[in-house]
């Protein structure tokens, strides 16, 4: 087996979403959130997504091999959200919001303490066709932490 190029490298963690029309997912996330197919597989449902160094794997529901530990209810993927890094978020919600979707949560600005430090990010939050709960955030950078 020969090694892998470096653009062919993957990062540690993908996660891969369970959904229920994967047309309809990719239509969510290609058109509406600027990812593209690295690779698919129709057939078993599967799709391969990235969006610069955000990679993420879609896999329809009940068809193929699905590795389902209980009951599935939507929306799915209650207790997570799945942080993108953009380099525009309000473009990202502009490109969703042209696709009909509404947002869970609209663009804000937001500075969180990192140590003695604050990082801003402009963010949005948006559910997927499935229900789970996406969040896109473009650095605004880092400064002192205001004294309390």
């Amino acid at each position: 087996m020969s090694a892998l190029a470096p653009s062919e490298y993957l990062p540690d963690l993908v996660p891969e979403l369970l959904v229920t029309d994967v047309r309809i997912s990719l239509a969510f996330w290609v058109d509406g959130c600027g990812f593209e197919v690295k690779y698919d597989r129709p057939e078993e449902g599967f799709a391969y997504l990235t969006r610069g160094n955000a990679h993420l794997m879609l896999e329809q529901r009940g068809v193929g091999r699905n590795w389902v530990t209980g009951p599935l209810e939507p929306p799915l993927g209650r207790g997570i959200n799945f942080q993108i890094s953009v380099a525009d978020a309000d473009e990202v919600a502009a490109a969703v919001l042209a696709t009909g979707r509404e947002l869970f949560m609209p663009p804000e600005t937001k500075w969180y303490r990192v140590g003695g430090d604050e990082v801003g990010v402009r963010q949005f939050l948006v559910t997927d066709p499935d229900g789970y709960l996406i969040r896109f955030q473009a650095s605004l950078g880092r400064g002192a932490a205001a004294s309390s």
